[in-house]
C-alpha cells in the first residue's frame, strides 16, 4: 500500500512532490499535458438505468474505458509532462456503498501510468460531495492527495483548486476562507516569479459559454464566478481548464480561456471518450480534444508535434 500511496498521494503540503520545483521555475521551451475528466467509475450504469443515486454498481465499461486512455497516454511519444484528471473520479458520493470498490479499481487502472508521466488530482462533486464538509475533503485527500495546490512545470505556474467550496461551502466557510487566502498568497507570488503563463484547474466550469450566463448545476453562482474571474484576469491567468459537463464547452472573459472538456466516462451530450491535449507554447496553449479510439490508433496530430518542436 505504501508504494500505491504515493502514486497517488503526490499532492502534500499544498504542492506536488513530483516535481522539483527549483528545476521547473525557467522556461525551457515548448511542452504538453493531457487533461481527462470524470471517469467517473459507476455513471453509465446508473444513468442508463435512470438512478443516479443507487444504480451504480457496476463499472465495467469505465474500467476499460479508462485502460483505454492510459494505455494511449503511455504510447505517446515524446511523452506528456503530467497527466490531469479534473474531477468526479467515481461516481458514489460519499458515504455510499460502492464508492470504496469504484476508487480501489480505478487506482487498479490508474497504477499502470508510465512512471515518467506524473498523475495530478482535482477533487469534483461525487469526490468530496455536492455540499463537502471537512470529512468528506479528509477522505478524499487521504486517497488521493490535497485539494488545493499548486506546482511548477518549466516556467508555468499551475493552481489546483477545490471548486466545491465555490459551489456550495456551506458546512466548511472556514476552508473556503483558507482557499481564498492561499489562492491570493499563490497569485502574488505567480506575479514575483514572473511566470511564463498561470493554467488553472478546477472541476466545475467558471461558466459554459459566456461569462454571464444564468447559473446552474453545470457552472459556478454568477457572484462567485465574478469574483473568480476578475481574480484570474488580474492576475494574468490565460486558462482554466474544466470537467463536470460531460460534454465540450469554452468561452473566454478578457483573454481568459474557459476550457470545458468531456469525459473519459459518460458521455451527456453528442462527444467521444476522450482527452485534451495541451500545448503551451512561448505565447499561448493550443489544445485540441481527441477520442480515446482517435489518440489510440494516430497520436498526436502533426501541426501539434510541430510545436513542441519550436525552440526559440
Amino acid at each position: 500500500m505504501a508504494a500505491e500511496r504515493d502514486v497517488f498521494v503526490r499532492a502534500r503540503g499544498r504542492t506536488l512532490t513530483a516535481f522539483h520545483q527549483d528545476d521547473e521555475y525557467q522556461w525551457k521551451g515548448p511542452f504538453y499535458f493531457i487533461q481527462g475528466a470524470d471517469p467517473q467509475f459507476g455513471l453509465m450504469k446508473a444513468w442508463a438505468v435512470g438512478d443516479t443515486n443507487n444504480g451504480d454498481d457496476e463499472w465495467g465499461e469505465e474500467i476499460k474505458l479508462a485502460e483505454q486512455a492510459v494505455q494511449a497516454i503511455n504510447k505517446l511519444n515524446p511523452k506528456p509532462r503530467f497527466f490531469v484528471l479534473c474531477g468526479d473520479l467515481i461516481h458514489g458520493m460519499p458515504g455510499t456503498q460502492w464508492r470504496k470498490d469504484q476508487e480501489q479499481d480505478l487506482k487498479n487502472v490508474l497504477k499502470d501510468t508510465h512512471q515518467d508521466i506524473p498523475l495530478v488530482f482535482v477533487s469534483g462533486n461525487h469526490d468530496i460531495g455536492n455540499t463537502p464538509t471537512r470529512e468528506t475533503i479528509e477522505h478524499y485527500c487521504s486517497n488521493w492527495g490535497d485539494d488545493y495546490f499548486s506546482f511548477w512545470v518549466g516556467g508555468v505556474f499551475f493552481l489546483v483548486l477545490n471548486s466545491q467550496l465555490y459551489f456550495d461551502s456551506s458546512k466548511c466557510p472556514e476552508l473556503k476562507q483558507a482557499q481564498d487566502m492561499w489562492l491570493s498568497e499563490q497569485l502574488a507570488i505567480a506575479e514575483q516569479q514572473k511566470c511564463k503563463h498561470i493554467i488553472v484547474f478546477q472541476h466545475i466550469p467558471l461558466f459554459l459559454r459566456k461569462p454571464d450566463e444564468d447559473h446552474d448545476y453545470f457552472n459556478l453562482e454568477k457572484s462567485v464566478r465574478q469574483e473568480l474571474m476578475e481574480k484570474f484576469h488580474k492576475a494574468g491567468v490565460k486558462a482554466v481548464f474544466s470537467g463536470h459537463y460531460h460534454r465540450n464547452a469554452g468561452g473566454s472573459y478578457k483573454g481568459l480561456e474557459m476550457v470545458v472538456s468531456s469525459a473519459i466516462g459518460c458521455q451527456l451530450g453528442e462527444d467521444t471518450h476522450g482527452l485534451r491535449v495541451v500545448v503551451v507554447t512561448d505565447e499561448k496553449i493550443v489544445h485540441r480534444y481527441y477520442s480515446l479510439d482517435e489518440l489510440s490508433s494516430q497520436g498526436i496530430e502533426q501541426e501539434l508535434l510541430a510545436m513542441l518542436a519550436e525552440h526559440h
